[in-house]
């Protein structure tokens, strides 16, 4: 409490009570007098939100946008990460001055999710009742277990309300619970390349992934921290199974096609021949240097778990009912991981709420992970969705 209470002073405007916070990162802890209830029935206590903040908060906090981070993200949205040393976070073209995200005018933050691995408490850290790692015995969490935690540390910060809330696949689901459970906190709501519910094919494959990681015998039945080991073999296979995901075939053609790597001709054994095999392989390799996996296990769980409509009575309508948040959804044509269907049954759902929703689908061939890349498309429409929703919230440039 006391850390988190200096940063939070450090980043006060020396001639205002404004906060005034670029680029900061800031660890806020929850102690027993304020637990996390849990969707589970349990609650977690103590426990640690890391976040990193932008931009200045204006006078009546009427600015302030909340990023979403997808399943392997982090805080790390616009900033040098301190893991890969990869410059500009993993939202560089949406998140800074001038952006569709402007954080020369808005307050913008983004924080690591409950069961995260970036310094938010998750299965890799100390449970305060045995001293060890809580491995296994760590809750298992619900996107709404998310946002719960979110919720709390706007209170810590004194934001009342958002202005905007946005993110992209599991960052999408968020801001979907965030528009049902507080209506009344969130201006408008930017779900990019989501759904209300996880598919069965998406359970699936977060399935094959779980199981990767458990059958590699470094896992050690989940207390793999205790015995000084890491299933990375298994974290990267994981990692492997789900970036395809997030591609596109004709994306991968256009990349790699059956091209071979370093070499003129296949070598009739099992290295990697081709150059998309050697690109999956990097991707894994370099996926475990930054993620935990039991963090991997929990929030993919998390993501199987959601069922927005299941809330309600099984009619999704119902969970935005008398809303008066303005929604943008976004779809891209090439996503089959979230497909345009997923998107549309949203906005049919918010349509029959009567809510204010504007919807676009995206031509490209980028797949699911679109939503990071560059698309000139979406920047231009959530320039001007953003743009038009500052006017009505009474935000001056």
């Amino acid at each position: 409490m006391m850390s988190e209470k200096r940063e939070l002073k450090a980043g006060l405007d020396a001639d205002s009570d404004v906060l005034r916070v670029n680029a900061v990162s800031a660890v806020a802890t929850f102690g027993p007098e304020a637990p996390l209830a849990l969707d589970s029935g349990v609650s977690l206590s103590p426990f640690n939100i890391a976040y990193q903040t932008y931009g200045r908060l204006n006078a009546d906090k009427s600015n302030a946008i909340l990023v979403c981070h997808a399943l392997t993200g982090d805080q790390h949205v616009a900033s040098r990460h301190p893991i890969t040393g990869k410059a500009g976070g993993w939202w560089p073209l949406m998140v800074g001055p001038g952006l569709p995200i402007d954080t020369d005018r808005f307050f913008v933050i983004c924080q690591n999710v409950i069961g995260g691995c970036m310094g938010t408490t998750g299965p890799k850290d100390i449970d305060p009742k045995t001293g060890k790692p809580y491995g296994l015995s760590f809750p298992v969490i619900t996107i709404g277990d998310m946002v719960r935690a979110q919720a709390m540390l706007l209170d810590r910060l004194g934001i009342k309300d958002l202005f905007c809330v946005i993110g992209g696949s599991m960052g999408g689901m968020q801001v979907l619970q965030w528009a049902a459970a507080y209506p009344e906190r969130v201006f408008c709501a930017i779900p990019l390349a989501t759904a209300a519910r996880h598919s069965a094919q998406n359970i699936a494959f977060h399935e094959v992934g779980r199981q990767a990681i458990m059958a590699d015998p470094d896992w050690q039945g989940g207390d793999y921290l205790g015995e000084d080991k890491n299933p990375s073999k298994g974290l990267a296979v994981a990692r492997m199974a789900a970036h395809i995901t997030y591609l596109s075939e004709a994306a991968l053609h256009r990349k790699f096609g059956r091209n071979l790597q370093n070499r003129e001709k296949v070598t009739y054994g099992f290295d990697a021949d081709f150059q998309i095999e050697s690109y999956l392989r990097h991707q894994g390799m370099t996926f475990v240097d930054r993620f935990d996996a039991n963090s991997y296990l929990y929030i993919t769980r998390a993501m199987d778990y959601f069922d927005l409509a299941a809330e309600h009575g099984g009619v999704l309508a119902k969970a935005f009912k008398n809303t008066k948040t303005r929604f943008c959804v976004v779809s891209f044509t090439s996503d089959w991981l979230f497909p345009t269907s997923d998107n549309r049954q949203i906005v049919h759902a918010l349509n029959a709420a009567a809510a204010n929703v504007s919807f676009v689908e995206i031509d490209t061939d980028k797949g699911h992970d679109a939503f990071l890349l560059d698309e000139p498309e979406m920047f231009a429409t959530l320039t001007g969705f953003i743009a038009s929703a500052a006017e009505r919230r009474g935000l001056g440039r």
